[in-house]
Formats: C-alpha cells, structure tokens, sequence
C-alpha cells in the first residue's frame, strides 16, 4: 500500500444540519411504513440520521461509477470497487424533528489485505453526531476497496433453507424504492438504479439494493419488537441483494439482545446484524470489532 494513504489517518470533516421533516416523511413513504408520518418534534428512527449531513460533492467531482473520486475526505485507493462492509452504532439518546445537529466523521485507520481476488484496502472511519443536549450517535464504518472481478460475479444458493424465527417481515425493493433511496441520501452510485451498467460494466444481475437500506429494514424489525428503545445495532453485508426479489428479514431475540438476517430469496445470508436494548457498546472493544470484520469479510466474501 502506497505509504502517502496513511497521511489521510486522522483526517476529519465536520458537517452542521437540520433535522427537517420532509426527508423523515419521505423515507416513511418510500420504506411503505405503517402509522402516521413523522411529525415535527417526533424522534427520529435510529438510522434515519442517514437521510442528513450528506456531502455535496459537485457533478464534475463524480466517478465513472458515480463515487465521488478519491482523494477528497477519503484516501485516493486505486483499487477500483468500493464497498460498505459494516458498521456499528451506539444510539445515546434520539435526535428530534427540528433539531440542529452536527456530524464529525474522521479516518480512523487505513490498512492493506490480501483477498482470494486480490489485494484488499479496509478503511475505518469514525462518527459522531451531536445534537442540541448532547453526544446522539457514535459509529464505525468498515469500508473496503477491491479489484474489478475478471469474470461475471456468481452466487450460489445457501444448502439450506430460510430459518423461521419469532421476529420476520418479507419486503420485495423494486427499481423506484431505491431510486427513491438513492435520491434521498444523494447516493450515486450508479448499481442501484442504472440497469445497463450495473449488469455490462459491473457484472451483476440486477440493481443492487443498498446494503444500507437493509441494515435500516433490520434495525426497524428490531426497534418495532424489541423489549425497549434500540440502543445499540451493528452490521455486516455478506452478500449482495437484488432488486424485484423477496428479501426476507429475520429477528432472533435472547433477553436484552438480538440477532438479525436478511435472506435472499435463495438461501443467501446477505446482511447480518446484532441489536441491544439498554447494552451500550464498549468503545474500547471497537477496534477488535473491526479486525473482526475485516478477517470474516475476506474469508467468507473473497475465499467462500
């Protein structure tokens, strides 16, 4: 890895925002939510903080893929893909409809591994956001560059079958809910909506759903049956999931705690998640969590 990546450990960016009403009600319409749309002073779903604090990187600051090019707030990897891994949140108290809040997002590490593709580039940034009484969000994100696949991409079903559990809800994401998605969180990476290129350049069948909105349909099957308010929530993408197919979102609860899964329609574990209710994370367990995730990310995503 080219020495000058490390110059960008420490890097640090702080965005300001309000938590205005109109993106919260659009993503209860675009998610299909039952109940009344949010209103003004209602906190705000854990997750949904997603929807502020974006960045606004100009049109002709935008890759071929849509990415924005490297070199900005994140190092300039020249590994071609980029991918969310995982992440893992602690939510210290909700932010409200109204309120103005601030982000700060820095590079927290930047370290090189070798992958059955090829080489790998993990990049770990931390988050914080903060609101009008105090610290709300604190968060990790794996992120991970790679190599181009030389040949089509290919996903065999899972052996065995969709697992029942106490906690379920089966959503199919068509085309429009992720151009909706894309749209309100200005995400344009171009898998997601533009058919063409995902399957001719990218060599995956269909619109990749968002590894986001799924952990988001997670935490929401936790936050609506769990024994308290969502507290903590992490989450690892194992697999990709495609658009006009049925994913199926599962909840195994064990006291204060959860596990989750999002399943293909053919077997795949593609997104898996942990939930706790009145467990707040060990931050000092948090670098563990991420070497963690990188070791499991390459033998299970890269080596099968």
């Amino acid at each position: 890895m080219p020495d000058d990546l490390h110059a960008w450990i420490g890097n640090r960016e702080e965005t300001a925002d309000v938590i205005t009403l109109w993106p919260a009600q659009a993503l209860h319409a675009t998610l299909d939510r039952e109940g009344p749309p949010p209103a003004a002073g209602d906190p705000l779903p854990p997750l949904w903080h997603w929807l502020f604090f974006l960045p606004t990187v100009p049109h002709s600051g935008l890759g071929v893929d849509g990415h924005p090019e490297r070199g900005g707030f994140l190092p300039p990897v020249a590994l071609p893909r980029r991918m969310f891994a995982g992440a893992r949140y602690e939510f210290r108290r909700p932010l409200h409809i109204g309120e103005r809040a601030q982000s700060t997002r820095g590079v927290v590490s930047v370290s090189e591994k070798q992958g059955g593709s090829g080489p790998l580039v993990f990049v770990l940034i931390r988050y914080e956001v903060t609101g009008e009484e105090g610290l709300c969000v604190v968060a990790e994100h794996d992120i991970v560059y790679r190599q181009a696949p030389t040949e089509a991409p290919s996903y065999p079903p899972g052996p065995d079958a969709i697992p029942t559990a106490p906690w379920s809800q089966t959503i199919t994401p068509g085309a429009v809910m992720l151009f909706r998605y894309s749209a309100l969180t200005f995400n344009a990476h171009r898998i997601h909506y533009d058919h063409p290129y995902v399957t001719q350049t990218e060599g995956y069948p269909g619109l990749v759903v968002h590894g986001p909105l799924t952990a988001m349909l997670l935490a929401d099957l936790a936050q609506r049956n769990g024994p308290g308010p969502l507290e903590t929530f992490s989450f690892r993408a194992r697999s990709p999931l495609f658009a006009g197919h049925p994913i199926a979102l599962l909840g195994e609860p064990s006291g204060r705690t959860a596990a989750l899964a999002a399943w293909s329609p053919d077997r795949r574990r593609a997104v898996t998640a942990e939930a706790g209710f009145g467990l707040p994370a060990t931050e000092s367990r948090w670098p563990d969590r991420a070497r963690m995730v990188q070791s499991s990310w390459i033998q299970e995503t890269e080596n099968g």
